[in-house]
């Protein structure tokens, strides 16, 4: 049994060199025909490169798939990054537009309320809003005005571009805000085109009742709402808001004031409206202007007493009977 084994190592021994140098004198052979530069060693190489290469298509699949699949790694790889980066500025646009929007809204606020003028005689004082009622029930702002500003009760308020309130309670240095919305606010509006007036009525929603309307078909949805200035309580002209219809078929007005960004809000000073009753109040004669004489038939407007060598009705009894 040894000799055996002995006889089946001697022979595996010889086989194992001779395919070693088999192999060795085949890549010799090999690389001295891919290194000679001749016409004919070239045609050989390239039938050689056209019989062997095609028919070794399927050796070259497993390496062609993972070197594929290697490549689509990495592609994915660096999608992934390039995801992971894009959420990343994603998040910070957002955050960057929420700013600009702010500021933009801001910006246009205080733009309006510096700018805007709907009165010759109508001035303003500007205020912050510091807090908030935080009931459901009750609809108002604390502004940083007060007493000390001239702040009066009545007095409206605005956020540059619609009416927000009036003022309800002054202390020295603050003053609150009774909102449209709150179930105690009630404000006489126009509706335009059509001219019909109405109350805006609150009722602790953020679109107030259109109530005692004259003539309902005459009012459509987007009519422009402003104030109508009757009982003295909000100058005319102040834009409120557009009329708009509920689910149930009430008109309500959809106000022109961000209710929901209350930062700055502009009082109106308004301290009535003075009427005219006689036409001669619109001309104010120069100081120190002499008046010229009435002919008979003109209309004084200066005054409503005659003028110098005119006579009045009933004297010296010309118009009498």
């Amino acid at each position: 049994m040894a000799k055996d084994r002995s006889q089946r190592e001697d022979y595996t021994t010889p086989l194992r060199r001779l395919l070693v140098v088999l192999a060795c004198l085949c890549l010799a052979a090999l690389f001295l025909v891919w290194r000679i530069d001749s016409p004919r060693v070239e045609r050989f190489r390239a039938q050689l490169i056209d019989a062997v290469v095609p028919n070794m298509d399927w050796a070259m699949v497993p390496v062609t798939g993972a070197i594929n699949l290697f490549r689509d790694f990495q592609s994915y790889q660096r999608l992934s990054d390039q995801n992971r980066e894009l959420r990343s500025e994603l998040r910070q646009m957002r955050a960057w537009k929420e700013a600009a929007l702010q500021l933009e809204q801001e910006n246009a606020r205080l733009l309006d309320l510096n700018n805007v003028r709907l009165d010759p005689k109508l001035t303003f004082i500007t205020g912050v809003v510091m807090a908030d009622s935080g009931s459901p029930f009750r609809q108002s702002v604390i502004l940083n005005v007060g007493a000390r500003d001239g702040i009066q009760d009545g007095w409206a308020t605005m956020d540059g571009i619609g009416l927000v309130g009036r003022i309800s309670g002054t202390g020295r240095n603050t003053a609150r805000v009774v909102l449209l919305t709150d179930a105690a606010s009630a404000v006489p509006v126009t509706i335009q085109p059509s001219g019909q007036t109405a109350l805006v009525t609150g009722d602790n929603s953020t679109a107030p009742l259109l109530t005692f309307l004259e003539n309902d078909d005459l009012v459509r949805p987007g009519d422009r709402v402003i104030t109508s200035g009757d009982g003295d309580v909000f100058p005319a002209g102040l834009l409120v808001g557009q009329a708009t219809l509920d689910r149930s078929g009430r008109m309500r007005v959809r106000l022109s004031a961000d209710y929901e960004r209350l930062e700055f809000l502009r009082v109106l000073r308004h301290h009535g409206t003075q009427v005219i009753r006689d036409p001669g109040g619109l001309i104010v004669p120069a100081p120190g202007a002499n008046t010229p004489r009435s002919r008979p038939g003109d209309l004084e407007l200066g005054t409503d007493a005659p003028a110098d060598g005119a006579v009045a009705p009933g004297e010296n009894g010309a118009d009498n009977g």
